[in-house]
């Protein structure tokens, strides 16, 4: 199965991610297949950056959002 999830980047204790789309057996920081977008939590307020286009062609070809990314989706107005 393919989900969109995030991958963590970043130093210790300063995180930064990158929104993902990847198969479901591959490890959290392993291989992806596209990166679609940022998310930046230590900023005020959080920086969201995603591709809408590809975001909404990867959910429609079936790939499932993970809770945190489709709540990102939804702030990003893209749900």
């Amino acid at each position: 199965m393919v989900k969109i999830r995030l991958r963590r980047m970043g130093a210790k204790k300063a995180p930064f991610y990158r929104i993902v789309v990847a198969d479901s057996r591959s490890p959290r920081d392993g291989r992806f297949i596209e990166e679609i977008g940022t998310y930046n939590p230590l900023t005020d307020p959080a920086e969201i950056k995603i591709d809408a286009e590809r975001a909404k062609a990867w959910i429609k070809n079936g790939a499932q959002p993970t809770d945190t990314v489709r709540s990102l989706l939804k702030k990003a107005e893209i749900l």
